[in-house]
Parts: C-alpha cells; sequence; structure tokens
C-alpha cells in the first residue's frame, strides 16, 4: 500500500485507521477552516471488522493505514454507520479490495446505500438493540434517525466501551492529535459549536431526545469515537453537555448583528444600532458580510439572544449576501430569539420589508417594524437607530 500511513490504537483490539483532510475548507456551504478527518475504525476481534470509511480521493491511505496492523483482506465486517458521502463514498472499492463476509448498515442505510451506488451488494440490516459476535467482542446498534440523515445508526462496543458515533458528537478539525485530550478545549468547544450549529442545529428536538434516553440504553461510554474529529477518551461528559446546552438554544443577552452595505449608509446604521445595543447592556457580535462567512454567522447565532439583519435595498430586493445568510439560517431553524431589520434605500426601499417578512417566518420575535432610512442616515436617522437597539436590549431583559 503506498504512502507512510500507521494505524493508531484507540484502545484494546481499536483502530484508527482514517484519513486527514488538511485542504478542505468546504462542507457543502460551511467554511471548515481547519479542515477534517474521516475517521474509520478498525476492530481486531476473532472476526476483524471495520466501521465506516473514507471520503474516495483518501482511500489509498485508509487502506495502507489498515494495512499496518493487518491484512486488509482479513476484513470480515464492514459495518456504514452513515450513508453520506464522506464515510461511504469508498465502499464499493474497500468492499471490491477486501471482498468481507458481511456489510452491515441500519434499515434504513440499506436503501441509502442502494441508491447512492446502484448495486446488487447484499446489505445486512441492523436496528436499534441488534448485536453482532464477532467472537472476541460484540457490537450493540442504536438507531440514530435523523442525526443527521435518516439512515444514521451508532455501533457500540461492549465491554471495551466504545461508542461509534458516526457524525454524532463530532467536528471539522484536522489535526495530528488523534485524541481530544491531546487538543486546547477552547478549539474542541469552538469547533465543536461551529459543528452543531451548521449540521445539527434544525434538529436540535432529535438530539434533546437522544441525551434523554441515553441512560436508560445502559451504555457504559469509555470511549467516544465519532467520525469527524478527535477521539474522547477522557472527559466525555465535557462533549454531551455541550450538546445538551446547545440543543436547548436558551437565549442570552448576546445579539448577533448582521449587515451588509452599498455605500456605507447601512453600514452606519448598524454602528448606530450596536451602540444601543451596547447602551442596553448587551453584547453584540457586529459581523459586516463582506468579511464574514454564512457559517461564522450561524455559529456565534447559536448562544445568542437576539438577531439583527441590516440590508440596503437592490433591484427591490434584499442584498445577495444577506439573502444567501437568511436563506442559510431559515433551514437550520435557531430558536428563542428576538430580532429587528433595518436599512438605507433610494427610491423604493423593499429589503427592509422582505427581511421582517423573513424572520417571521423563522419565527423570530420583532421588536418592531424594520427601521428604513433613505439615502445617507443624518443624526436624527443614527439617533432612531441607537433606539431600535436599545428596544431590542430591553427586550431581551435579563435573558
Amino acid at each position: 500500500m503506498p504512502g507512510p500511513f500507521k494505524a493508531i490504537e484507540i484502545c484494546d483490539q481499536v483502530y484508527w485507521v482514517g484519513a486527514i483532510d488538511w485542504r478542505l475548507r468546504n462542507f457543502h456551504g460551511y467554511l471548515t477552516s481547519r479542515g477534517s478527518t474521516y475517521n474509520a475504525f478498525l476492530i481486531l476481534a476473532d472476526k476483524v471488522t471495520l466501521i465506516d470509511s473514507v471520503k474516495p480521493p483518501f482511500f489509498d491511505e485508509m487502506m495502507a493505514r489498515i494495512a499496518s496492523v493487518v491484512d486488509p483482506t482479513s476484513i470480515d465486517i464492514v459495518i456504514s454507520n452513515h450513508a453520506e458521502m464522506d464515510h461511504s463514498g469508498s465502499l464499493p472499492q474497500l468492499i471490491q479490495a477486501v471482498h468481507p463476509k458481511k456489510v452491515i448498515a441500519s434499515k434504513n442505510g440499506v436503501s441509502a446505500l442502494k441508491n447512492h451506488f446502484h448495486w446488487d451488494q447484499d446489505v445486512i440490516a441492523m436496528g436499534t438493540g441488534d448485536r453482532l459476535d464477532l467472537g472476541s467482542a460484540s457490537l450493540r446498534f442504536i438507531e440514530a434517525r435523523m442525526l443527521h440523515w435518516p439512515d444514521s445508526m451508532f455501533a457500540f462496543l461492549e465491554g471495551a466501551g466504545v461508542l461509534f458515533s458516526n457524525d454524532a458528537f463530532g467536528m471539522h478539525l484536522a489535526t495530528s492529535a488523534r485524541f481530544a485530550d491531546q487538543v486546547e478545549p477552547w478549539i474542541l468547544k469552538y469547533e465543536g459549536a461551529k459543528y452543531f450549529a451548521n449540521i445539527l442545529l434544525h434538529l436540535s428536538p432529535v438530539v434533546t431526545k437522544l441525551l434523554d434516553q441515553l441512560p436508560s440504553l445502559d451504555l457504559d461510554i469509555k470511549v467516544l469515537a465519532p467520525d469527524h474529529g478527535p477521539v474522547w477518551r477522557k472527559d466525555i461528559d465535557r462533549i454531551v453537555g455541550y450538546y445538551a446546552e446547545w440543543a436547548a438554544q436558551k437565549p442570552t443577552r448576546k445579539a448577533v448583528l448582521v449587515y451588509d452595505t452599498m455605500w456605507q449608509s447601512t453600514a452606519n446604521m448598524a454602528a448606530a444600532v450596536c451602540d444601543g445595543l451596547v447602551e442596553g447592556g448587551v453584547q453584540v457580535v457586529q459581523m459586516p458580510l463582506d468579511a464574514t462567512h454564512r457559517s461564522n454567522v450561524v455559529t456565534e447565532l447559536l448562544d445568542a439572544g437576539a438577531l439583527l439583519v441590516g440590508s440596503p435595498t437592490m433591484n427591490n430586493q434584499v442584498y445577495p449576501t444577506v439573502a444567501d445568510v437568511m436563506n442559510y439560517l431559515k433551514g437550520l431553524k435557531p430558536k428563542n430569539l428576538v430580532g429587528a431589520t433595518f436599512g438605507s434605500f433610494g427610491w423604493s426601499g423593499e429589503a427592509v420589508k422582505h427581511l421582517d417578512r423573513i424572520m417571521e417566518e423563522m419565527n423570530i420575535t420583532l421588536v418592531q417594524p424594520g427601521l428604513r432610512l433613505k439615502y445617507v442616515p443624518d443624526d436624527a436617522g443614527l439617533t432612531q437607530c441607537r433606539a431600535l437597539g436599545k428596544a431590542v436590549a430591553r427586550q431581551l431583559g435579563d435573558r
């Protein structure tokens, strides 16, 4: 196998045999500033088992890591916990190379893989509570539907206490460190929050339901092994606690102020709105869209209580960058927010009205109708902007 790639022992019998993607910067619209990993795990039981695979360009890297500890053709079982192509994309090539005796997925995963690959491969379906005997070890399966696809599934290695959680509890983070305790805690929290905000936020009720069910599943989790980012072998309660916090979306006295501008008029309005918020005792994160990515906006919104959006009117519509971020946020369904809109216009001024409608469709409580100012705001107009910021601060109350 090409390349100097080695498997890394996670615990007794379990090895990381995935790949590191140092170059990744875009994951379907999400800015992955620190790259990512595609984690695959090899269980050296009597029946050698591979859990998940990698994105197709990294197939040779995975195979080299496997070959560093075992002949790849000795793999008896391949498990696909999630059919998304960054995990299953190299599955046909893998099956052709190693000829496993069994290929396993969730009930929904069986049809998802068939629709991806249009193959005749026999795939065995597993459901919650089903067990797989590996001889010297056993796996128990837990369906995790909509975390974050209908086919998502967890596999739990009994005895060793390893929970293979596919995309849940993961993050896009390329690092030479394989374990979370080897990474700066602030990086773990930020990248974990960014992943949750951009991938799982709209599924928060499903996350909460799963976390509530965990005690009844009788899982003594000693190692948490997601499909992206580092493996947790210590302080597992920390990432689980973060998920409970993020899923609750409890509002705080923090406002995210998002805007773009054509000739600085809306930018000047945003600065005055910010002054009013600060005067009202609110923490403000100001995010001009000529310098801010949509995925960073939703990350900041994860622990906020207010969203304020400013846009000039262009061709009777919301400015394109603002329309983009609002479309993105609408799909992620943030909850428990108050909001306000504002913007400068020249002769028609529809943008603010459009933004009010979008905010209402998102179930964001508008503090007042959107504030529109014609052309360049004067002192009286900027005073209105400050008053808008103060009104939002009052609405946030003691959150």
